[in-house]
């Protein structure tokens, strides 16, 4: 790859073409429950922009509060709106006392005059944010504004959900989503500590990898453990262009249900600098979890005091991966191999949706129909764990060239 082209899909700042087209899409920004009356106002960074979000009081009636997310700085001088004054109709500036409503409209500049017309012309750069499963997500791209997607791990009530949130890996996007349509490295990275149902010992694998409707799906095919006894099928997606779609055996003490499903939601901070979400969902016939109420959440760090990963935790063992690769990976000195054809095609996707941007298209898994959009259900199944395909869920599909 050259350089350019490692540029091209990696930099994801205002302007940029892999961050224009990932500002079409809508990304976490914080856990809600962070945002109390006490303590309104939280700094993030989402795609290279440093901002506030910052929840509103509720107003009679209401039950849910509204949240906003704005520029940190002022219009006026450049102070920090995080230190800002929340009010029933907007974010004021602690400097200087200029208000700004959930618009960035501009809506009193205080000492000036009252009638002074040049505040109707100051914007301060704000963005939709609307709350799903606990978290806050913020839109950044331009109008019409999409739906916020309801993926079945965010939106089914039907169980037990809850979030972690881990350290902030300290590297560029693309490389934990290139992980995604990796199927390989679950071998060697995590054969010790996840879910295998074998040992390590001789390398076994061969994947396949195909598009559907909302990005790619990674196979991972394992012959039978005996003679003749049907080969065993992992099969869960990269869903375009941050999430991954999966499924574990449920931890000792959460078996409410057999499985915990969960998706992986991968957010650029900025270049180098990338959150993960994990939204953790397990079926129930008696939990309860509704979608817009706020789940349990925890932190979970990934490093040591001394700096070091904790590589007894998968999720560890994954950061250590991609940040060793560099802040941001050298593509012009790898050497891909045949195992690389998910990383390949995800590539290839990610140019061409760029470009459909670039010509004034919705780009992969935009969603505006409402009727698409109740819950949004992605088959994920692995009969290492015992997790079977649904009947009637179709045939093995063959490999995209």
């Amino acid at each position: 790859m050259r350089q350019a082209e490692n540029e091209f899909l990696t930099r994801v700042g205002p302007g940029t073409p892999a961050g224009e087209l990932l500002r079409r899409y809508w990304h976490p920004v914080s856990i809600a429950g962070e945002l109390t009356e006490e303590k309104p106002t939280k700094r993030v960074t989402l795609l290279g922009e440093k901002l506030v979000v910052f929840r509103m009081p509720l107003a009679p009636g209401e039950t849910q509060p509204r949240y906003g997310l704005v520029a940190e700085q002022c219009r006026h001088r450049l102070a920090s709106l995080f230190y800002g004054r929340v009010e029933a109709d907007g974010i004021r500036c602690p400097y200087h006392g200029w208000k700004y409503d959930l618009k960035g409209n501009c809506l009193e500049t205080p000492p000036e005059p009252a009638e002074w017309a040049y505040k109707n012309e100051i914007r301060q750069p704000a963005y939709p944010v609307q709350k799903m499963a606990g978290l806050l997500f913020a839109y950044m791209g331009p109008e019409p504004v999409p739906l916020l997607p309801r993926w079945d791990c965010l939106a089914r009530e039907d169980g037990k959900r809850w979030v972690t949130i881990e350290s902030v890996i300290e590297c560029n996007w693309l490389q934990p989503m290139e992980n995604s349509v990796d199927p390989s490295h679950l071998y060697w990275l995590h054969g010790q500590t996840a879910a295998l149902g074998r040992e390590l010992g001789q390398y076994d694998e061969s994947h396949e990898f195909f598009p559907f409707e909302y990005g790619i799906v990674k196979r991972r095919i394992t012959p039978g453990k005996k003679p003749g006894e049907p080969p065993r099928i992992d099969e869960h997606p990269l869903v375009f262009p941050t999430m991954l779609r999966h499924v574990s055996p449920a931890d000792r003490g959460q078996q409410n249900g057999r499985y915990r499903h969960n998706i992986q939601l991968r957010v650029p901070l900025d270049d180098t600098h990338t959150q993960v979400y994990r939204v953790n969902f397990i079926p129930s016939n008696t939990d309860r979890s509704p979608a817009d109420q706020d789940p349990p959440y925890e932190y979970r760090p990934l490093k040591d005091a001394q700096g070091d990963y904790y590589m007894d935790i998968v999720g560890a063992q994954d950061a250590m991966a991609w940040e060793t690769q560099g802040a941001i990976t050298d593509r012009t000195v790898e050497h891909l191999g045949v195992a690389d054809r998910g990383i390949v095609m995800f590539r290839r996707l990610l140019r061409e949706q760029i470009e459909m941007v670039k010509k004034g298209g919705d780009p992969l898994g935009v969603i505006r129909d409402p009727a698409k959009n109740d819950i949004i259900h992605i088959e994920v199944f692995n009969d290492v764990i015992g997790l079977h395909r649904a009947a009637g869920s179709g045939e093995v599909r063959a490999e995209a060239s």
